[in-house]
This record gives C-alpha cells, structure tokens and sequence, in this order.
C-alpha cells in the first residue's frame, strides 16, 4: 500500500518510485529458527477456525506463504499468486475476463532508471553530480538533451479552488519551468495530495507549452533529508507500463522532468533575477500572492534512461448481471495482489510476505465472490472482480487497467477497493475514503449499520489517501470510487499505528504476527464489503458524483458535471440517456 507522502526524490521522477526490491537477486531464506519456535508459530497458523474464517486465512497462509517471496510484480512467485487468484474466480463461478478468454490481462511494465549521471550547466557553466543536481529518469525519451530559458512558477499549480494560478502573467512556452516541492497553505488533503503530485506539476507544465520541469531544494526539504543522501539513490528503478505502440507512458511526454537543483545550485540560477532565491524561499512561507520569476540563464541538460521491459497479470473474473436493463453496467471490486519482494534482511528474515498487504485483501475478494454465488440470486449490474499488480510499483496495474480495461470503459459504473484492511482488533466502525464524494456514502454507511459498525469520516485527511491506492486509478477516469478500511474507533487507531510502526513493509507482516490477526473481523469485513457491492450492483439507478465535486468535476464525471440530454439512439443499450461535459 501507497500510504505515506511521497518522498523528496520522487520529485525528479516522470512516475512513481518502485520497490526497491525490483529484480534484484534472490536473497537467501530466512535464518533456521529454534525448534520450539518454529513448532509454536505453526500451531498458532495452523489453529482451528469456524469455516468462514478458516476459508479466508487459507488465502493468505499460500498467498503470504514464504514460497511466494513477497510476490513481486514480474517474479516468478506473483505469477503464481496470479494463477491462484484466478483458480479461486473460477471456482467462484466467475467468467473470465482477461485476454484471450482467460482470467489473466498482460500488462506489459517497464522498469526504467539514468543510465549515468548526466550532465546539468547554468548559463554555460557545469554543476556537479550530488552537490549541485540529482539526474531524473525519461523512458519515453532515453536520449534527452534541452537547453531553455528558465522561469520560477513557485509550486508550479493552477488550483482555481483557492484562486492560485502560479503560472500568472508569463508564457512558458518554448522554456522550462522550475518549481517547489509540495503545495501551498490552503488545500484540504486531498486535494493537496493530487496538485502535489509530480505528475500533476507536470501535466500542468505540459498545458503551458514547458519544454522541461525542474525541481529545486527548499530549505525545509533540506532539513527534511539532506540533498547529498537524496543523491545516494539516484539510479533507483521506477516502473511504468507501455502502451500498444511500446511507447513509455509518462504523465507529461512533451515536458519531462529534468531532475532537482540543491540550493546551492538554486542559488546561482537566480542570479541576476529581480528577486534572490533567499527572498523567493523565505516568501512561500507566506499567504501573499504568487508572482512568476522569469530568471535570465539558461538551464541544459543532458540525460540517458536505460530501461527494462517485464510483464506482470492483472486477474479478472467477471459474474455477469441479470438485469436486461442494467445488466451490462460494470461495478468493479479490486484488490492488489503484489508486495514487495525480498530485500534486506530483519532478523534474519529477508521475506516480505505481505499477509496485511494486501493478501487479507485479496482473499477478501475472493471470499467475496463466493458469497455471491452462495446467494443464489444474482445481482442486477454485472460485478468484476480485479486483482491488480504492480500497486507497489506506483498504482501501476490499476493504471493500465483503467486505461487499457477487459471489459468497455463506458460500462465501468462505480469502483470498491480493498488496500490492506488491518484486522488485528475488533473494529466497530468503518472508513471510506473518498465516499461522501458521491452518492457511494450513503450505502457505505447503509452496509455498515448491517454489519452492526458505524461509518467514521478519514481519520487522517493530511496524509490524502483518496489519491494514494488503485481507486484513484478509476477516478481519474471519472468513475465514482472508494477505498474500504476497517476504522479507527475504540481500540482500532492504537492498532493501525501499531501495524504501521512494526509491521507495514517489514518480513513480520506474516500469517503469523504481534498482535494477532483477527479472523472473525476479517469476516465482518467481507461482509460489509459484499453489502456494499450488493446494494451498488442491485440500485435503481448508477452511482454518480456529487454535483461540484473537485476531482468529478476534474475527471468529468457523470453527476458532478452538467448533464445533457442526448437524443435516445444514441444512448448505450440498458443505461441513462447522459453525456458530459465539465465545466470551467
């Protein structure tokens, strides 16, 4: 699971920081433990349970089993999982709905990184490798080379929902554009998390006519992690997917992101400008208004991307709805399937099992499905069930899916996601990120009150975790979506701090773990899942956006734009007569 703030050197990456595990070699098992421990952790795995619960843990004891070495995207090990994961659909009764007529959908990755460190000079005059610069990666272009003028956007947003426009009085055209990390004082969560996006800086960049995007080091990032071990990880690998064409996808393809700039290096950039880089830093601490900086040197860079095409699977498996109607309307239910692999040893345990995250999710789905079928009633709209790859990657898999969807965008309808759902406590209340963003909340709290839970507001709206998991991959798309959590009432935010501080992306997030994962609540979560996709799948009418809504209105979805009517020939069979437009 993505939950945390993206860190300072993701700023100089065209797309999210991978694992830091991927391809690497095959590090060695964990170290033999005594006998006595070995045979207590067996006995509490291996414990009886009532039936429910037992079928949901025999997911996770293979899928966070230490055969599967962290099911990394691309490995061997997660092309089992994904074979798994389709085996349980079929037996769920799902068609498949991958390629070809199978359950899997190929998506087809690129594992990218500087093939050196480049070459950076202002107005002539060389900069240094990890004193004065840190190169970025392109693998749309892997031999960049610009050289432009420069101009100072300040955090480089157009967000007309606080009145900010920083590219205000300049045209960039034809120039690169340089920016801070992070955004401005007045932004709720999430949207402070999407406009402080590289991505997002990036696209914006790109609808001006930028050339290049280069970030620069403010002395609060300073403080944060110095600019020299930021250098230190320069050549990490990123993951992106490639399309049918075999071209890279990057957020901004005609601006790319050209690396970072230490102060120092800043410093010298300003120079000669109107206003030193001393006052410009000291005024974003300030509410006054923004106003661009054309500079006077020219920034060139030369940079080299090697990279490396993988494949991974997404997982699809389809129960088709009864409804002539609404039948072809598509509610997706997902779920990540990867982790992140082997990497350095805690312990002597070097196995990042990943049973938390996101294998209690999976096997949630799967259990899911099955009660669909025990109904005996089939639902209305068709229900998907997707188990994507590459989450740990950036929201990779969710992405090309969204992009690249098994089943015709147009009959996606509504989105439920499942991330790493912490069940070590007995959970009376539930979150939905994201749910009073449409009319999903008033089912979200609906199945909740069934399953004896109240529904809570985000907990934590600073850390923006509508943005940060596959959900956000269907909202981008304009599709009405939510992320499922167990809340953090009673003894629930004791529990999620526990979780995150000893367990989360550590070889100690097993089937076997401190405080014990609690099966019974694991139940109660399939439950309040499977009522949620039930009464999403069987309403009247589709889910659809808030009118007004930020990120509706951003991606054009349907409820949170103007409707207009169409004339009825031309409406897709068994839905509304809609079609949008968004609105300025």
């Amino acid at each position: 699971m993505l939950r945390t703030v993206l860190p300072l050197v993701a700023l100089v990456a065209t797309a999210p920081i991978a694992s830091p595990v991927l391809a690497q070699k095959a590090k060695p098992a964990p170290a033999a433990q005594p006998a006595a421990d070995v045979a207590q952790r067996n006995a509490a795995a291996n414990a009886p349970l009532p039936a429910d619960q037992a079928a949901m843990k025999a997911h996770v004891l293979f899928l966070a089993s230490d055969a599967l070495r962290g099911r990394e995207a691309g490995s061997p090990e997660y092309d089992i999982a994904a074979n798994y994961v389709a085996s349980q659909f079929y037996a769920a009764g799902l068609r498949p709905a991958g390629d070809q007529g199978s359950y899997l959908q190929k998506v087809p990755l690129l594992s990218y990184k500087p093939a050196d460190k480049g070459g950076v000079a202002i107005g002539g005059e060389p900069l240094v490798f990890g004193e004065d610069y840190i190169p970025a990666g392109n693998p749309a272009t892997p031999q960049l080379a610009v050289d432009a003028p420069v101009v100072f956007v300040g955090y480089g947003l157009v967000a007309p929902s606080i009145g900010r426009d920083d590219y205000s009085g300049v045209d960039v055209k034809g120039k690169i554009v340089a920016i801070v990390p992070g955004t401005p004082d007045g932004l709720n969560g999430e949207e402070r998390a999407h406009f402080g996006s590289p991505a997002t800086k990036a696209a914006i960049a790109m609808s001006k006519g930028a050339v290049g995007i280069v970030t620069l080091e403010t002395p609060e990032a300073a403080k944060q992690r110095p600019f020299a071990k930021l250098a230190e990880s320069w050549n990490q690998p990123r993951v992106t997917w490639v399309n049918r064409n075999g071209i890279a996808n990057v957020p901004a393809p005609s601006t790319p992101t050209l690396g970072m700039l230490s102060q120092a290096a800043t410093t010298k950039l300003f120079a000669g400008a109107s206003t030193s880089w001393e006052q410009v830093a000291a005024a974003l601490k300030g509410p006054e208004r923004f106003e661009a900086i054309p500079l006077h040197k020219n920034l060139s860079v030369r940079m080299t991307t090697t990279s490396t095409p993988f494949t991974s699977y997404n997982v699809a498996g389809l129960l088709v709805g009864s409804d002539p109607a609404v039948g072809s309307e598509v509610v997706v239910l997902s779920a990540h399937l990867d982790h992140v692999g082997v990497g350095t040893a805690v312990k002597g345990d070097s196995i990042y099992n990943g049973a938390m995250d996101n294998a209690v999710g999976v096997a949630s789905l799967i259990e899911e499905a099955k009660r669909f079928q025990a109904s005996g009633q089939p639902p209305r709209r068709s229900v998907l069930f997707l188990a994507v790859t590459a989450e740990e990657k950036g929201l990779v898999g969710s992405d090309y899916f969204a992009n690249n969807p098994t089943i015709a965008k147009s009959a996606l309808v509504a989105n439920v996601n499942l991330d790493m759902p912490i069940i070590t406590y007995k959970f009376t209340d539930v979150i939905a990120f994201g749910a009073d963003r449409s009319t999903l909340g008033p089912i979200v709290r609906r199945a909740a009150a069934m399953a004896g839970a109240s529904f809570s507001p985000d907990p934590m709206p600073e850390q923006g975790l509508f943005v940060r998991s596959d959900h956000y991959r269907f909202v981008q798309q304009g599709i009405p979506s939510v992320f499922l959590w167990p809340g953090e009432a009673g003894a629930g935010k004791a529990a999620v701090e526990k979780f995150f501080a000893e367990h989360y992306h550590q070889p100690s997030d097993e089937v076997v773990q401190d405080p014990a994962i609690d099966w019974e609540s694991g139940v109660r979560f399939i439950k309040v899942n499977y009522q949620i996709a039930r009464d999403i799948a069987d309403a009247p009418e589709r889910p659809v956006w808030n009118r007004g809504d930020f990120f509706g209105t951003l991606y054009g979805g349907i409820g949170a734009v103007e409707p207009v009517e169409t004339p009825k020939e031309e409406a897709p069979k068994g839905r509304a007569n809609l079609r949008q437009s968004v609105t300025k």
